[in-house]
């Protein structure tokens, strides 16, 4: 150790030389416990699906460690016996998706927008659009029901769709318009002076820089609108609901019908789960695009 070093090791506080000293093993150790803790409900629902309703009421889900032979995918059979829980899921699907390829697509054109074409009042309209941030979803319910409900499309998947795609579009433009402003402007310069025009420019020069960006979004459009419970329950079909009313509805008129509820609890999270691992790639980069920016 340099005399250089001992100066500045002696200086440090006595929290920082404790974390450094346990800034490895230990600390990874730790990092582990805590996501193995926050991940037990998951691992408890996931074991749960697959035990039989007797094995449930009478022991908890921990039991299946030392007992394997309670392992059954019967569950999972009366799961796709059950239509209300497999419409539901496509209901949800027929949601989720519009809903969030509409925001990815009409955010991604505002945001360009924003971010480099001048037109009158640009930054008030910009000024709007922040400020709608901050409308609470609650304060619509009332309002937007009867509007749908007078141009007629109240209770319907078109009316969900709208709402969400309504709501979600302040956010996206806000996140896009600030990515796409951090490109080099030598770059649509260079691309301007080739030829190029502004459809042109925003497809093959915007888009690929801003696909982090656009990733990290259409991932936080689809676990909002999936995991939606308040605005389905109030606007969708109440014949054709989605996952999380059904689930709802199970429980509400079938209390012990665990054996469909824990399955499908568990189907409806695993969905957004996969979506979410298989973009994770571009959602990582996307935040640290965003963070170095």
């Amino acid at each position: 150790m340099t005399a250089v070093e001992g100066i500045v090791k002696a200086r440090q506080s006595l929290p920082a030389r404790i974390a450094s000293r346990t800034g490895g093993g230990v600390l990874r150790v730790f990092l582990v416990l805590v996501g193995l803790f926050w991940l037990m409900p998951t691992v408890g629902l996931l074991l749960s699906s697959v035990r039989s309703p007797s094995d449930i009421a009478s022991t908890g889900w921990w039991k299946t460690f030392t007992d394997p032979s309670q392992f059954t995918f019967h569950n999972y059979a009366n799961l796709l016996d059950n239509s209300t829980i497999t419409n539901s899921l496509l209901s949800t699907v027929a949601i989720t998706v519009p809903a969030t390829v509409l925001v990815v697509v009409i955010g991604s054109l505002a945001g360009y927008a924003f971010a480099w074409m001048d037109f009158p009042g640009r930054d008030w309209w910009f000024m709007v659009v922040v400020s709608l941030l901050v409308v609470p979803v609650q304060v619509a319910l009332v309002p937007v029901a009867k509007l749908f409900g007078q141009i007629g499309i109240f209770e319907t998947t078109i009316g969900v769709i709208i709402f969400h795609v309504a709501f979600g579009l302040p956010f996206a433009i806000f996140l896009l318009r600030n990515f796409f402003a951090e490109i080099p402007r030598e770059l649509l310069e260079a691309a301007r002076l080739d030829g190029a025009g502004e459809i042109r420019l925003f497809t093959r020069v915007v888009m690929p820089l801003g696909g982090p960006a656009i990733a990290s979004l259409g991932i936080f459009q689809f676990l909002w609108v999936w995991n939606d419970m308040l605005v389905a329950l109030i606007f969708a079909d109440s014949k054709h609901p989605p996952i999380t009313v059904a689930l709802q509805q199970q429980v509400r008129q079938f209390g012990n019908n665990i054996d469909v509820l824990a399955p499908g609890a568990f189907v409806s999270m695993v969905i957004p789960l996969a979506v979410f691992f298989a973009f994770q790639r571009q959602f990582v980069s996307g935040v640290m695009a965003g963070a170095v920016k």
